[in-house]
């Protein structure tokens, strides 16, 4: 998790992919981030594609509560040319829940 993490700042802070991936840095952006934008300094990857390129991800997005944060996965189906950041549980003790996992 910490090593693909990582590429969160790292693309943040590229143009380019910060673009197409719809990642940035709270901190340096003069408008607050939003979905379907990730704040990479906010976020913790917690799954990724098996194989490169497939561009799936989950994340745990901070910036709804620190101590249960909101679940968000990549979407590149509904615009192949740029990524948005969707919901899809609004805590990750509701996603826990949902999966049936305790």
């Amino acid at each position: 998790m910490r090593r693909e993490s990582r590429t969160l700042t790292e693309l943040a802070d590229d143009p380019p992919p910060s673009h197409l991936f719809r990642q940035t840095r709270g901190s340096i952006s003069t408008v607050g981030v939003e979905l379907p934008w990730l704040d990479a300094e906010q976020a913790v990857f917690i799954a990724v594609d098996r194989i490169p390129g497939d561009d799936v991800a989950m994340a745990l997005d901070y910036r709804t509560d620190p101590a249960d944060p909101r679940v968000v996965v990549s979407d590149f189906w509904t615009d192949p040319k740029q990524c948005s950041w969707r919901a899809v549980a609004p805590t990750f003790s509701q996603l826990v829940e949902i999966l049936r996992l305790v």
